[in-house]
């Protein structure tokens, strides 16, 4: 099975110092154990730039545009990229329509639009409250994904 994942469990890979941080690499080693797939898409690496360079006083990780490049490169080599398309604004704009989407979580229902578009099942976050239910999504943070 694919999961998409969602920036916040990037960023907790990439940052050792976060109190989360073997949470998330558990997860993952214990997903991709298991045959399932991590996929990302260029809204979870935008995302990941904003937090990565943005200074450590202002909730960032602080690190030089460098140091950042170099981790999405590994994300990208990583896990699977979901190429962007025309579906996905037509699909977006529809959730947002229907279930009346304002503000910041607009950018969590595109990452929901990604997933109809592309087919995957399962999005992995550490905050699952930030998603609208959707038929066939299934959203799942990790401690959830490790005692089942």
């Amino acid at each position: 099975m694919d999961y998409l994942l969602d920036t916040n469990i990037l960023l907790r890979i990439a940052d050792t110092s976060s109190s989360q941080h073997s949470l998330a690499i558990t997860t993952i080693t214990h997903l991709l154990s298991q045959g399932n797939k991590g996929v990302i898409t260029s809204q979870v690496l935008i995302e990941f730039w904003v937090v990565a360079t943005r200074p450590r006083d202002v909730n960032g990780l602080g690190w030089t545009p460098e140091e950042t490049i170099i981790k999405i490169h590994q994300f990208i080599a990583q896990f699977s990229f979901l190429p962007e398309n025309e579906y996905i604004f037509n699909q977006w704009f529809q959730l947002v329509i229907n279930h009346n989407i304002k503000g910041k979580r607009t950018h969590d229902v595109r990452l929901l639009a990604v997933m109809i578009v592309h087919n995957i099942p399962y999005l992995l976050t550490f905050n699952p409250n930030d998603f609208i239910s959707l038929p066939n999504i299934t959203i799942i943070h990790p401690q959830d994904l490790l005692t089942n």
